[in-house]
Protein backbone atom coordinates (compact mmCIF):
# COMPACT_ATOMS: atom_id res chain seq x y z
CA UNK A 1 0.00 0.00 0.00
CA UNK A 2 1.37 3.69 -0.76
CA UNK A 3 2.56 5.79 2.06
CA UNK A 4 -0.49 8.34 1.73
CA UNK A 5 -3.04 5.47 1.51
CA UNK A 6 -1.92 4.10 4.20
CA UNK A 7 -2.31 7.47 5.93
CA UNK A 8 -5.54 8.08 5.07
CA UNK A 9 -6.81 4.40 6.03
CA UNK A 10 -5.56 5.19 9.95
CA UNK A 11 -7.11 8.58 9.83
CA UNK A 12 -10.09 6.89 8.68
CA UNK A 13 -10.11 3.79 11.45
CA UNK A 14 -9.07 6.61 13.77
CA UNK A 15 -12.40 8.90 12.95
CA UNK A 16 -14.76 6.04 13.02
CA UNK A 17 -13.38 4.79 17.04
CA UNK A 18 -13.55 8.45 17.83
CA UNK A 19 -17.24 8.19 16.96
CA UNK A 20 -17.21 5.07 18.84
CA UNK A 21 -18.01 3.06 15.71
CA UNK A 22 -16.64 -1.03 15.60
CA UNK A 23 -13.95 0.00 12.69
CA UNK A 24 -11.19 -2.34 14.01
CA UNK A 25 -11.21 -6.24 13.01
CA UNK A 26 -9.45 -6.85 16.45
CA UNK A 27 -12.27 -4.61 18.85
CA UNK A 28 -15.44 -7.26 17.13
CA UNK A 29 -12.74 -10.16 17.67
CA UNK A 30 -12.42 -9.06 21.53
CA UNK A 31 -15.83 -9.04 21.95
CA UNK A 32 -16.57 -12.24 21.05
CA UNK A 33 -14.08 -13.85 23.05
CA UNK A 34 -14.71 -12.25 26.15
CA UNK A 35 -13.94 -9.91 29.29
CA UNK A 36 -10.66 -10.73 29.61
CA UNK A 37 -9.87 -10.55 25.87
CA UNK A 38 -11.76 -7.04 26.16
CA UNK A 39 -9.74 -6.22 28.64
CA UNK A 40 -6.71 -7.04 26.59
CA UNK A 41 -7.56 -5.36 23.64
CA UNK A 42 -8.48 -2.37 25.52
CA UNK A 43 -5.07 -1.73 26.93
CA UNK A 44 -3.47 -2.49 23.22
CA UNK A 45 -3.58 0.11 20.88
CA UNK A 46 -5.18 -1.36 17.51
CA UNK A 47 -2.24 -2.14 14.82
CA UNK A 48 -1.78 0.97 12.30
CA UNK A 49 -4.01 3.13 15.06
CA UNK A 50 -2.49 6.07 17.24
CA UNK A 51 -2.74 5.29 20.71
CA UNK A 52 -4.26 8.28 21.25
CA UNK A 53 -7.47 7.98 19.72
CA UNK A 54 -10.31 8.19 21.77
CA UNK A 55 -11.80 4.77 22.90
CA UNK A 56 -15.48 4.32 22.47
CA UNK A 57 -17.91 6.29 24.87
CA UNK A 58 -15.15 8.23 26.11
CA UNK A 59 -15.43 12.54 25.70
CA UNK A 60 -13.34 14.88 23.85
CA UNK A 61 -10.53 16.21 27.19
CA UNK A 62 -12.09 17.87 29.64
CA UNK A 63 -9.51 20.80 29.86
CA UNK A 64 -9.25 21.91 26.00
CA UNK A 65 -6.74 24.48 25.62
CA UNK A 66 -7.72 27.62 23.93
CA UNK A 67 -6.15 28.66 20.67
CA UNK A 68 -4.30 24.89 20.21
CA UNK A 69 -5.03 21.46 17.97
CA UNK A 70 -6.61 19.04 19.83
CA UNK A 71 -4.41 16.10 20.46
CA UNK A 72 -4.63 12.77 19.14
CA UNK A 73 -7.62 12.15 16.44
CA UNK A 74 -8.01 16.24 15.38
CA UNK A 75 -4.32 16.07 14.61
CA UNK A 76 -4.71 13.44 12.96
CA UNK A 77 -7.66 14.78 10.71
CA UNK A 78 -5.67 18.05 10.29
CA UNK A 79 -2.42 16.55 9.01
CA UNK A 80 -3.29 13.32 7.00
CA UNK A 81 -7.00 14.57 5.47
CA UNK A 82 -6.78 18.35 5.31
CA UNK A 83 -6.07 18.92 1.20
CA UNK A 84 -3.63 21.79 1.24
CA UNK A 85 -6.06 24.21 -1.09
CA UNK A 86 -8.51 23.99 2.05
CA UNK A 87 -6.07 25.39 4.36
CA UNK A 88 -5.11 27.76 2.00
CA UNK A 89 -8.15 29.07 1.08
CA UNK A 90 -8.59 32.96 3.04
CA UNK A 91 -12.06 33.75 2.34
CA UNK A 92 -15.46 31.57 2.75
CA UNK A 93 -15.66 32.29 -1.48
CA UNK A 94 -11.96 30.70 -2.12
CA UNK A 95 -13.10 27.69 0.08
CA UNK A 96 -16.35 27.26 -1.85
CA UNK A 97 -14.03 27.15 -5.36
CA UNK A 98 -11.82 24.52 -3.93
CA UNK A 99 -14.85 22.43 -3.09
CA UNK A 100 -15.68 23.32 -6.73
CA UNK A 101 -18.41 20.69 -8.05
CA UNK A 102 -17.30 17.83 -5.41
CA UNK A 103 -16.88 14.18 -6.34
CA UNK A 104 -14.90 13.38 -2.79
CA UNK A 105 -17.65 10.75 -1.92
CA UNK A 106 -20.73 8.56 -2.98
CA UNK A 107 -23.17 11.39 -1.70
CA UNK A 108 -22.22 13.53 -5.27
CA UNK A 109 -24.35 10.75 -7.15
CA UNK A 110 -27.42 11.81 -5.81
CA UNK A 111 -27.64 15.67 -4.77
CA UNK A 112 -28.85 18.48 -7.46
CA UNK A 113 -27.35 20.91 -5.44
CA UNK A 114 -23.98 21.25 -3.74
CA UNK A 115 -25.32 23.28 -0.26
CA UNK A 116 -22.20 24.89 1.23
CA UNK A 117 -23.29 27.61 3.91
CA UNK A 118 -25.04 31.19 3.98
CA UNK A 119 -24.73 34.64 6.12
CA UNK A 120 -22.41 36.56 7.12
CA UNK A 121 -18.80 35.63 6.83
CA UNK A 122 -18.03 37.60 10.26
CA UNK A 123 -21.06 36.24 12.13
CA UNK A 124 -20.66 35.97 16.14
CA UNK A 125 -22.76 33.23 16.45
CA UNK A 126 -22.64 29.57 13.57
CA UNK A 127 -25.02 27.36 13.52
CA UNK A 128 -24.27 23.76 12.37
CA UNK A 129 -26.83 20.86 11.42
CA UNK A 130 -25.90 17.31 9.74
CA UNK A 131 -26.71 17.35 6.37
CA UNK A 132 -29.25 18.77 3.69
CA UNK A 133 -32.87 17.59 3.43
CA UNK A 134 -34.55 17.83 0.21
CA UNK A 135 -36.09 21.49 0.00
CA UNK A 136 -31.97 22.71 0.92
CA UNK A 137 -31.15 20.15 -1.99
CA UNK A 138 -33.33 22.10 -4.36
CA UNK A 139 -32.43 25.62 -3.13
CA UNK A 140 -28.89 25.05 -2.97
CA UNK A 141 -29.20 26.16 0.52
CA UNK A 142 -29.11 25.04 4.67
CA UNK A 143 -32.12 25.25 6.73
CA UNK A 144 -35.02 26.24 4.10
CA UNK A 145 -37.64 23.66 4.92
CA UNK A 146 -40.14 23.73 7.73
CA UNK A 147 -36.95 23.03 10.05
CA UNK A 148 -35.38 26.18 8.58
CA UNK A 149 -38.53 28.32 9.09
CA UNK A 150 -38.43 26.94 12.87
CA UNK A 151 -34.67 27.98 13.02
CA UNK A 152 -35.50 31.03 11.75
CA UNK A 153 -37.89 31.72 14.59
CA UNK A 154 -35.33 31.39 17.02
CA UNK A 155 -32.84 33.16 15.29
CA UNK A 156 -34.94 36.72 14.64
CA UNK A 157 -37.82 35.72 17.30
CA UNK A 158 -35.56 34.65 20.34
CA UNK A 159 -32.09 35.90 19.60
CA UNK A 160 -33.45 39.24 18.30
CA UNK A 161 -30.99 39.14 14.76
CA UNK A 162 -31.29 39.18 11.73
CA UNK A 163 -30.53 35.86 9.24
CA UNK A 164 -27.90 37.21 7.28
CA UNK A 165 -26.34 38.10 10.95
CA UNK A 166 -25.66 34.79 11.79
CA UNK A 167 -23.95 32.11 9.52
CA UNK A 168 -25.49 28.78 8.80
CA UNK A 169 -23.74 25.41 7.49
CA UNK A 170 -24.19 21.40 7.35
CA UNK A 171 -21.40 18.93 8.63
CA UNK A 172 -21.77 17.32 4.71
CA UNK A 173 -22.58 19.44 1.91
CA UNK A 174 -24.74 17.19 0.06
CA UNK A 175 -28.10 15.91 0.69
CA UNK A 176 -28.11 12.07 2.21
CA UNK A 177 -30.22 9.50 0.45
CA UNK A 178 -33.41 9.53 2.13
CA UNK A 179 -32.34 11.86 4.78
CA UNK A 180 -30.34 9.15 6.28
CA UNK A 181 -27.59 10.12 8.54
CA UNK A 182 -24.15 10.56 7.14
CA UNK A 183 -21.47 7.71 6.89
CA UNK A 184 -18.09 7.91 8.25
CA UNK A 185 -16.45 8.20 4.44
CA UNK A 186 -18.39 11.15 3.59
CA UNK A 187 -18.08 12.56 7.20
CA UNK A 188 -14.34 12.28 6.56
CA UNK A 189 -14.66 13.94 3.33
CA UNK A 190 -16.84 17.15 4.24
CA UNK A 191 -15.64 17.83 7.67
CA UNK A 192 -12.32 19.56 6.55
CA UNK A 193 -14.55 22.27 4.81
CA UNK A 194 -16.89 22.47 7.92
CA UNK A 195 -13.92 22.87 10.31
CA UNK A 196 -12.24 25.45 7.98
CA UNK A 197 -15.65 27.45 7.43
CA UNK A 198 -15.23 27.61 11.35
CA UNK A 199 -12.04 28.97 10.81
CA UNK A 200 -12.68 31.45 8.58
CA UNK A 201 -15.89 32.77 10.09
CA UNK A 202 -14.60 32.65 13.47
CA UNK A 203 -17.16 32.76 15.86
CA UNK A 204 -17.65 33.17 19.01
CA UNK A 205 -19.92 30.87 19.42
CA UNK A 206 -21.23 27.74 17.48
CA UNK A 207 -24.33 26.29 18.14
CA UNK A 208 -24.03 22.70 17.02
CA UNK A 209 -28.25 21.26 16.08
CA UNK A 210 -28.89 17.85 16.74
CA UNK A 211 -27.28 14.74 17.79
CA UNK A 212 -25.22 14.07 14.74
CA UNK A 213 -23.68 17.65 14.15
CA UNK A 214 -22.74 17.62 17.89
CA UNK A 215 -20.76 14.42 17.97
CA UNK A 216 -18.81 15.04 14.74
CA UNK A 217 -17.76 18.26 16.70
CA UNK A 218 -16.93 17.02 19.49
CA UNK A 219 -15.88 13.76 18.46
CA UNK A 220 -17.94 11.19 20.28
CA UNK A 221 -21.04 9.81 20.79
CA UNK A 222 -22.26 10.79 24.29
CA UNK A 223 -26.21 11.98 23.53
CA UNK A 224 -27.26 15.37 22.62
CA UNK A 225 -29.67 15.30 25.85
CA UNK A 226 -26.46 15.17 28.24
CA UNK A 227 -24.67 17.40 25.76
CA UNK A 228 -27.35 19.99 25.35
CA UNK A 229 -27.43 23.23 28.14
CA UNK A 230 -23.50 23.00 28.98
CA UNK A 231 -20.84 24.79 27.35
CA UNK A 232 -17.95 23.15 24.94
CA UNK A 233 -14.63 24.07 23.63
CA UNK A 234 -14.08 22.99 19.79
CA UNK A 235 -10.48 21.90 19.76
CA UNK A 236 -8.39 21.26 16.56
CA UNK A 237 -10.09 24.81 15.28
CA UNK A 238 -6.83 27.37 14.10
CA UNK A 239 -8.65 30.21 15.37
CA UNK A 240 -7.58 33.02 17.64
CA UNK A 241 -9.22 32.44 20.28
CA UNK A 242 -11.48 29.49 21.45
CA UNK A 243 -14.37 28.89 20.37
CA UNK A 244 -17.53 28.16 22.48
CA UNK A 245 -20.02 25.20 21.40
CA UNK A 246 -23.68 25.18 22.62
CA UNK A 247 -25.27 21.82 21.72
CA UNK A 248 -28.91 21.94 21.37
CA UNK A 249 -32.18 20.05 19.74
CA UNK A 250 -32.09 19.86 15.95
CA UNK A 251 -35.05 22.01 14.73
CA UNK A 252 -36.94 18.92 12.93
CA UNK A 253 -36.93 17.24 16.07
CA UNK A 254 -38.74 20.14 17.58
CA UNK A 255 -41.14 19.69 14.95
CA UNK A 256 -41.89 16.11 16.12
CA UNK A 257 -41.87 17.06 19.57
CA UNK A 258 -42.90 20.44 20.20
CA UNK A 259 -42.31 20.18 24.36
CA UNK A 260 -38.48 20.65 24.31
CA UNK A 261 -38.47 23.73 22.34
CA UNK A 262 -38.14 25.13 25.57
CA UNK A 263 -35.25 23.21 26.57
CA UNK A 264 -33.72 25.29 23.30
CA UNK A 265 -34.87 28.36 24.30
CA UNK A 266 -33.39 27.60 27.49
CA UNK A 267 -29.66 26.67 25.47
CA UNK A 268 -31.05 30.16 23.40
CA UNK A 269 -30.34 32.03 26.60
CA UNK A 270 -27.27 30.74 27.36
CA UNK A 271 -25.91 32.17 24.18
CA UNK A 272 -27.50 34.83 24.28
CA UNK A 273 -26.04 36.39 27.52
CA UNK A 274 -22.73 35.06 26.56
CA UNK A 275 -22.81 37.24 23.98
CA UNK A 276 -24.10 40.18 25.48
CA UNK A 277 -27.76 40.03 24.17
CA UNK A 278 -30.78 41.66 25.35
CA UNK A 279 -33.17 39.29 26.05
CA UNK A 280 -36.59 39.47 24.70
CA UNK A 281 -39.35 40.62 25.92
CA UNK A 282 -41.68 38.16 25.62
CA UNK A 283 -41.17 34.42 25.92
CA UNK A 284 -39.75 31.79 23.39
CA UNK A 285 -40.25 32.56 19.94
CA UNK A 286 -40.16 28.78 18.96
Amino acid sequence: MEPDATKLVRAYLEREMALGLDAVPGAAAAQRRGPAARAAHASTPAAGVGASALPVGRAASPEPRPGRPAEGVPSALSHLLVEPAICAASSLEELRNVLGDCRRCKLCSGRKNIVFGVGDPRAEVMFVGEGPGEDEDLQGKPFVGKAGALLDRIITGGMGLGRDRVYIANVVKCRPPNNRNPEPDEIVACEPFLRRQIELVAPRVVISLGAFATQVLLRDRTPISRRRGQWHQLDGIGTSGPVALMPTFHPAYLLRTPGDKRLVWEDIKLVMARLGLEMPKRGTSA
